[in-house]
């Protein structure tokens, strides 16, 4: 590659939307794009080191495999999901559903790569045998994991305790399964974000001149938010069945954690391996299976 080549890319942006022909500048920007936005993260305690790592390795591939658009909504996802943890961090109900969960806090590696690991095997794909169909999933399993983290964040607000989504009972708040009226709705909202993004992005002259497809702007941005809603609910489905739940010897409290009030705690229902990183990996991908089953049903391009 010589200066000539650097120069062209330089006054040509429309490598850093995808295509071949921009690999190597692209790899480049996303290795430093990646491990800007890693270090960011942990000085604002969103992530881990371990979780950094991850995401930086993570970034650099979406932007080198994927371009703007890949990355961008991963991005988003990543943003506003923080933007939420932190505003509601010491708000006391929050506090109180954190404490049966099996994480809490700064995401780590294990949580970048469950509500990321699906959309960049995606983009990988779509980097090998190009679609909209790939890209229609993509969105949608982006779209499910930003639903999901607003449901949590913001259902845990609510003034009524959640219901269960099996049985219609109550159940205390932060138990796996339980749904409110305000999460649902934060949910879509959630899923509708991330499908706006990749619509505003898809648009975007630049994307279609390296070699992106003319996908309708409403059709996208729909699939996305019904797409997410829909991975949300099986999330919430998959950790009232099958997420390893645990019940404490001390409060009695129903928990994710192993060890609940400095004793280790009793398994009551779930597979004993199905902890929550797993159950938001299955949901996205069940959900980008939503998303890629109606984009080819009323073919998106």
């Amino acid at each position: 590659m010589n200066l000539l080549d650097w120069q062209s890319w330089v006054h040509d942006t429309s490598w850093i939307w995808g295509g071949h022909e921009g690999l190597i500048p692209r790899a480049v920007v996303g290795v430093a794009g990646g491990a800007y936005v890693g270090r960011m993260a942990i000085r604002k305690r969103a992530l881990t080191r371990s979780g950094a790592a991850a995401a930086a390795v993570m970034g650099a591939c979406y932007t080198t495999f994927g371009g703007v658009l890949w990355f961008a909504t991963l991005l988003m996802f990543f943003v506003t999901s923080s933007m939420l943890s932190r505003w509601k961090k010491h708000h006391r109900s929050k506090q109180a559903a954190e404490q049966n969960y099996e994480k809490k806090g700064a995401r780590d590696a294990g949580q970048v790569w469950a509500n990321g690991g699906v959309g960049l095997l995606l983009c990988i794909v779509h980097a090998a045998w190009p679609s909209p169909y790939w890209l229609a999933a993509f969105v949608g399993v982006m779209a499910a994991v930003n639903a999901d983290t607003w449901a949590t964040e913001v259902g845990a607000l609510s003034r009524q305790r959640p219901r269960s989504i099996l049985t219609g009972k109550r159940v205390a708040t932060g138990t796996s399964g339980g749904v409110t009226m305000l999460g649902s709705g934060a949910a879509a909202a959630g899923a509708f974000v991330i499908g706006l993004t990749a619509a505003c992005l898809a648009a975007v002259p630049g994307y279609q001149q390296a070699g992106g497809y003319a996908v309708s702007f409403g059709l996208l941005a729909g699939i996305g938010t019904l797409a997410g809603v829909a991975g949300a609910f099986i999330d919430s489905y998959l950790g009232a069945t099958i997420q390893a739940m645990f019940r404490c010897s001390v409060c009695g409290s129903e928990t994710e954690r192993m060890s609940h009030c400095g004793q280790a705690t009793a398994p009551v229902r779930g597979w004993a391996w199905m902890n929550n990183d797993r159950v938001n990996m299955l949901a996205s991908v069940a959900a980008g299976a939503v998303a890629w089953g109606l984009s080819l049903l009323i073919h998106i391009n």
